[in-house]
């Protein structure tokens, strides 16, 4: 989701179907062919003090717009390398991109360690 909580949008309507992002227009950004943008804020951003029962079904109405965008990758990589603290982006909550950043920072320690791995056993070698 591109804007603020509590923000209105009014953008034209975009393409339903997945677009290659190869087939994409390069020169434009990604967010501007976003499903979101034509939806209201309110979906995507949790309101103060929402019961848990509306927060999950809130948040499962948004991953299901966010299941047809053209692109939802892009939206979701945005929300891991800014990374963004609130809301559905890219299909996945705040808890959930908290999780994959995790995932992401174990992978990467382990590579880093099976490389200085592989370069002692070049150097003994």
């Amino acid at each position: 989701m591109l804007q603020p909580p509590h923000s209105s949008l009014q953008v034209a309507a975009v393409p339903a179907q997945r677009v290659p992002a190869r087939d994409r227009d390069q020169d434009a950004p990604w967010h501007t062919e976003a499903v979101c943008r034509r939806d209201e804020a309110g979906l995507f951003f949790a309101p103060s003090k929402e019961p848990t029962a509306a927060r999950l079904s809130r948040e499962e109405a948004a991953k299901r717009v966010c299941a047809r965008c053209p692109v939802m990758v892009e939206c979701r990589e945005h929300a891991l390398l800014q990374p963004e603290p609130y809301g559905v982006w890219g299909g996945l909550t705040a808890a959930e991109r908290r999780v994959v950043l995790a995932r992401r920072r174990r992978r990467d320690l382990e590579l880093k360690k099976a490389a200085r791995a592989a370069g002692r056993i070049a150097q003994a070698g």
